[in-house]
Parts: C-alpha cells; structure tokens; sequence
C-alpha cells in the first residue's frame, strides 16, 4: 500500500486549509461546541500530510498559521495552543509513516510536541518580556472569567455563579500549579482519539495506517502501577511540592488506565453487539458525566488483577 498518494495537490492544499480554519472558526466563535471541534484540529493535518507528504503536506499548517493569525489579530498563548495541535497531527502522521508500535507512536509524539511547545512559551516569553509564569497565571485567570460568563449566559443559578466566583482565586492557585499533567494528560488524549479517527478515512483512501492490532485488547504496562502507587504516596507528604507533584504524576497515570478502560468497554460493546446509536450515546455519557469516567479509568487500573477480558484465553 503507498505511503502517499498526490492527487490534485492544488485542490488538496486548499481543502486542508479551508477545513482546518473551519473548525479553527468554530472553536474560537462557539466555545461550548467548539471544544469538542478543536479535539479534531489536528486531523485534517495529519490526513493530507499522509496522502501528500512532508514538504507539501506542510503547506497546509504554515498557511492555516497564518489564517488563524489574522483571525485572532497577532500572536498570543491561543494561537500557541492552535499551532501545538496543527504540529500534533503533522508529528503523528510522521510516526504513523515510521511504522511504530502504538505505545511509541503516542508517546513520541506527544513528547516532540510538548518539547517545542516548551520552546515556543520561552520564544513568546521573551518576545513578550513577561516570565513564563506570569503568562500562564495571566493566561488561567483570563480563561476563568470567560468561563464563568459563559457559565451565567447559560442561565446557571447565582448562587451557584457566587461560589465558583468566590472559590475563583483558590482554582487558580491549583490549576496553575497542575498544568503540567493537563498539558500531558490532553496531548495524550487528542493524539489517542485523532488517531482512532484516522484509521478508518486513511485506511478508506488507500493510505498507509499501521497495523496496531486490535486495540479493545490494549494493556497499559504492568509497571506502570508503581507510578500510581508513588504518586499516592507523595501525596501524604507535608510538605506542598511533594503534593502538586504526586498529583500530577497521578493525573498522568489515571490518563493511561482510562485509555484501558475505554479498551475494555470497546471490547465489550463488540463482544455484545451493542448497536451503533447506543455504543454513541454511551461514549458520550462516559465524556459528560464525571462519575461514569471514574467508573471507566477504575475497569482501567482493576483489570490487571481482575483481567476482564480475560487476554489469555483470546490470544491462545
């Protein structure tokens, strides 16, 4: 199967672009709807950068750079964060070429991504001449007052609005200070969920996807729970430092066994038959509603003692 496939390069340069800026527009201009939209920014990337290749393929995120640009009037920490995605999906679909198990797939792009990320905040720190920290603090609160309006357009109760509004600084304090595993934890999962969604258009168009195998049957490595166990256990320390960074380092574990719960529930709803409509519907109560994800990163963790899919049987 050929690794890329040119085509009408013109009309595919200007495809890539006019889709990704859509869904750019939309994430911008509809925040509730659009954050689910921005999850899928890195796709359109990834795909033409699979059909046209790397020197063409990269036409499409330089110029959409450019669009957003324009659209958002300068450079900010926003347009940092847009241009981290399009670099996502270009990064990924370079992994995806180099032929690599799916564990090393994620973990290598999302560890090339977050480095220049990394170097992009010290560019803009500089050109800006604000530390690092005063622009993330700066940056948190902003997205926290946005987030509270948008809370009280929604019609929530004000007494509700009153004690977010008072808890505000104390949000603050924390988010700021887990920031390194949200960073992780949500490059992990756009990565994750763009490339299960390219599978099928690559595969579809006759681009190379590789063989991962089945992933309803995906095992996080065993050693992994002495992560969680080491984060759980900075956690009782006293001393703060050791706290923030026991919870990080847990926020990035539950990551990865939510990753296996989800294989799990897949598994599952294969196994059963369940319909389409319903296996939708039950994916998206498992992203709403905060109690059926710790259900989900539970089966995750458990099932290295319990085996639920009993892997032993089905590869035998």
């Amino acid at each position: 199967m050929p690794r890329t496939i040119r085509g009408d390069i013109p009309k595919d340069i200007v495809s890539g672009i006019t889709i990704t800026s859509l869904i750019f527009v939309i994430s911008v201009y509809m925040p509730i709807i659009g954050f689910f939209c921005s999850l899928f920014i890195p796709l359109p990337t990834l795909f033409y950068r699979s059909k046209l290749g790397r020197t063409t393929g990269a036409f499409i995120p330089i110029i959409t750079i450019i669009v957003m640009i324009a659209v958002l009037g300068g450079i900010s920490i926003d347009i940092l964060f847009f241009v981290e995605l399009l670099l996502l999906g270009f990064v990924l679909s370079e992994f995806i070429e180099r032929d690599l198990s799916i564990e090393k797939t994620i973990v290598y792009t999302c560890g090339s991504v977050i480095f220049i990320g990394i170097v992009g905040l010290l560019f803009y720190s500089n050109l800006s001449n604000k530390a690092c920290y005063a622009l993330v603090t700066e940056y948190v609160s902003k997205n926290l007052k946005l987030t509270l309006e948008i809370y009280e357009n929604m019609g929530v109760s004000q007494e509700s609005i009153h004690m977010i509004s008072n808890s505000l600084e104390h949000i603050e304090y924390v988010l700021i200070r887990i920031i390194p595993a949200l960073i992780v934890a949500s490059t992990f999962f756009v990565s994750w969920t763009n490339l299960l969604v390219a599978k099928p258009i690559l595969k579809s168009r006759g681009i190379f996807y590789p063989s991962f195998g089945s992933l309803k049957l995906w095992k996080a490595p065993e050693f992994l729970v002495w992560g969680i166990i080491g984060c759980g256990l900075l956690l009782l320390l006293p001393e703060k430092t050791f706290k923030f960074l026991g919870l990080n380092g847990l926020l990035i574990m539950l990551t990865i066994y939510f990753f296996q719960g989800i294989a799990i529930v897949s598994f599952y709803f294969e196994k059963k038959r369940f319909p389409r409509m319903l296996r939708v519907f039950l994916y998206t109560l498992i992203a709403l509603q905060q109690v059926v994800l710790i259900v989900i990163i539970g089966l995750g963790l458990f099932d290295m003692w319990i085996n639920f899919r009993k892997l032993e049987e089905i590869r035998t």
